[in-house]
């Protein structure tokens, strides 16, 4: 592996040391295309899944979650339902490893998805550097240390019951690719624990659905407006569901058009009351057929009655609890430091350098934490910076820079903006990183990254155009 030399008349960004050994956590899409990546760049590379599979969120499991905590608003102190389909068409929702299967539509089911999540693995012989079944605990490097320490538990049935293995590892660097799908977001609304608590299983989030049937026929509040509400919005109508959508407007709300036709989209609810003089209040027993007795208040004082059941599609919480004291769940994100990854808002993932590099230390490195973006395409992109950044072939800036570009960052955020989006912009990004990666590629006398051919940029264009139009 080629690498760049030194130019000691200017400031030089951080020195990453000889990397040989990869930890990657998780096998979702994130996780098998930067290890594939890795792999082709010559890297050790071991991957981390608690799961017994390939495809993060792309798995289909019949049994539900637990339910979350309601509400659960902020991270923890220190899988997909039957119809999930790609939001994103599968033009610009592509890996650079592996064009989709011939003939395969805009939009394709879960199966379909996930085995292409699997042939990706199989074909870049990453199954092979899996280990199944395992929680990673604890990630840490103590000062002074070159080495991160990864700490792991490995669940292993016998014929007697099963068996829990704990290891301690040693790695040059570590890619965090485990996904922000895991800890469900519930927003702290007046009410809403009360319902849960009186009448627990008419009251879900998202991530619990699986299939349709429980709902049909049913008067269905959806809370939320993104691809989860979508998706079982289109699923839960044909069967006679009645949706009612409560969502606060802004410029992210972009998959109206695409909601089955009947759906009522109302505003974002205020307040759940419950009727505490009805019989089946005192009881906390619903007979089938028979609605919630209670009213939803919604903050433009309108009131909807009749509810059968309640699903909070507000997304979720991102959290990586392996990574120790680097959150701080009772801090704000305005009062993070520059050490600090995730804060109570459950949301930013501060301190990275374009989305992946950790500044205080850029031998940790995260791929999937960009939002509203291409997801495939965009992950596998940013896997091969990391995997340049860590072969040498192409130098960060000095760190001074870089923190400063992420201060100048969040002084540009506003209340309402998320942070990690590329609404409509990841092209641009796109361009700016190739310049930068591939400017020093070039001065080593490697061949630069290709970024995204003619065909996804055409397709990108006509998604930009949808998105700014609807």
């Amino acid at each position: 592996m080629g690498s760049l030399t030194t130019d000691n008349k200017a400031e030089s960004g951080p020195a990453l040391g000889k990397i040989e050994d990869v930890a990657v956590i998780g096998a979702g899409i994130s996780g098998v295309v930067s290890a594939a990546h890795l792999l082709r760049a010559g890297f050790n590379v071991t991957v981390f899944e608690r799961t017994g599979v390939v495809g993060g969120v792309w798995d289909y499991e019949p049994q539900p979650d637990r339910d979350p905590p309601f509400p659960n608003v902020r991270p923890p102190d220190p899988n997909c339902y039957a119809g999930l389909k790609n939001n994103i068409p599968t033009p610009i929702m592509r890996s650079s490893l592996l064009r989709w299967p011939e003939g395969s539509g805009d939009f394709v089911d879960q199966r379909v998805v996930h085995q292409y999540i699997q042939d990706i693995a199989r074909i870049h012989n990453v199954y092979d550097k899996i280990v199944f079944h395992t929680r990673v605990e604890s990630v840490s490097k103590a000062e002074g240390d070159a080495k991160w320490t990864v700490q792991t538990s490995t669940f292993a049935r016998t014929d007697s019951g099963h068996t829990l293995t704990k290891k301690t590892w040693k790695f040059d660097a570590v890619v965090v690719a485990s996904g922000h799908y895991h800890i469900p977001f519930v927003p702290d609304v007046p009410g809403l624990a009360t319902w849960k608590q009186r009448f627990p299983d008419r009251v879900s989030h998202s991530k619990q659905y699986r299939t349709p049937i429980p709902f049909s026929n049913q008067t269905v509040l959806i809370i939320g407006a993104g691809v989860s509400a979508l998706d079982i919005a289109k699923e839960t109508a044909p069967l006679g569901a009645r949706i009612i959508q409560s969502r606060r407007e802004s410029k992210y709300d972009v998959l109206g058009s695409r909601l089955p036709e009947g759906v009522d989209r109302v505003a974002m609810v205020a307040e759940f009351i419950v009727n505490e003089t009805a019989e089946a209040a005192q009881s906390g027993a619903l007979q089938p057929g028979q609605p919630i007795p209670g009213k939803v208040v919604l903050e433009d004082g309108k009131v909807v009655e009749g509810i059968d059941r309640v699903i909070v599609a507000t997304g979720y919480i991102t959290s990586y609890p392996f990574l120790g004291d680097l959150e701080k769940p009772s801090v704000r994100w305005q009062d993070a430091d520059e050490k600090t990854l995730i804060t109570s808002d459950g949301y930013i993932t501060h301190n990275l350098h374009k989305d992946i590099f950790y500044i205080p230390d850029p031998t940790l490195a995260f791929i999937g934490v960009s939002h509203l973006v291409s997801t495939f395409s965009l992950f596998d992109f940013q896997a091969q910076v990391a995997a340049k950044v860590f072969a040498g072939q192409a130098r960060l800036p000095p760190t001074s820079v870089m923190k400063e570009e992420h201060r100048e960052r969040k002084a540009r955020f506003q209340p309402g903006d998320r942070f990690h989006s590329m609404f409509a912009a990841e092209d641009a990004y796109i361009e700016k990183v190739l310049n930068w990666v591939n400017g020093d590629l070039v001065r080593a006398g490697l061949d630069p990254l290709p970024g995204m051919d003619e065909e996804w940029k055409a397709n990108y264009k006509g998604f930009q155009e949808r998105l700014k139009g609807s």
